[in-house]
């Protein structure tokens, strides 16, 4: 009898010798747990930006060196940036919009990067990615000539288009009506989709498919003109 119970005691005395070393696995592993959580999800949320201000900062004067530089105006570029977020798809997204929908932050980031005081290089930073996207680090790094070259052949090929249009709607008649009032906007949206006056809804709704089938940027055709398609029909049928 005092046999089998030294021999219970040493059972239990190993059970819980067992069971103490199983706890102290059990608090190891989650303190290596909670470490290797926390290792994972804190560079994340201070994850560094995607462009800094120094990279910006020496863009903005590797551009400045560059041949034609010169010629650029920072109000010319800031137009240029208008317009080529406006011909972009869907037309009411801002540079910073656009950027984030194609790389999450990256739009944000940039507007850290700049800083709330713009000027011309830090603008002519901005027109880059309005025209390259997100590719415009790489241009911007490898061939900021072809950059500065870039930029001051679409600021020259808008400037040309606005006054184009300037030109003809001074020398067109259908532009102004009686005693110099504004045209109709009824009128300027169906000449849009190449209509008269009196077109019917159905006829709006054809010309608009036409039109938007042709000029869809998916198919080759011109985000301006897909854009002023779509908001002339838009006016018309509203």
């Amino acid at each position: 009898m005092l046999a089998e119970n030294d021999a219970l005691r040493r059972d239990v005395l190993r059970l819980n010798r067992e069971l103490d070393r199983l706890q102290r696995q059990q608090r190891q592993r989650f303190r290596t747990e909670s470490t290797s959580h926390r290792s994972w999800s804190e560079p994340s949320a201070q994850a560094p930006p995607r462009i800094s201000s120094h990279q910006v900062q020496a863009w903005g004067q590797s551009l400045a060196q560059q041949p034609g530089w010169s010629v650029l105006r920072q109000r010319g570029l800031e137009s240029l940036i208008d317009q080529l977020n406006r011909s972009s798809f869907p037309s009411h997204l801002t540079l910073e919009q656009r950027l984030d929908r194609l790389v999450p932050g990256l739009g944000t980031d940039l507007r850290v990067a700049v800083g709330s005081k713009a000027s011309k290089q830090t603008t002519a930073v901005l027109a880059a990615f309005a025209m390259f996207g997100v590719r415009a680090s790489e241009w911007l790094d490898e061939d900021p000539r072809r950059v500065v070259e870039q930029l001051r052949q679409q600021q020259e090929q808008f400037s040309s288009k606005r006054q184009g249009r300037r030109t003809r709607s001074d020398q067109r008649r259908t532009d102004r009506v009686d005693f110099g009032h504004p045209r109709d906007p009824r009128i300027a949206a169906l000449d849009v989709l190449g209509l008269d006056s009196n077109a019917s809804l159905t006829e709006i709704k054809q010309a608009h498919r036409k039109l938007v089938k042709q000029h869809h940027p998916d198919l080759g055709g011109s985000a301006e003109a897909f854009r002023r398609v779509n908001e002339a029909y838009q006016r018309l049928v509203n």
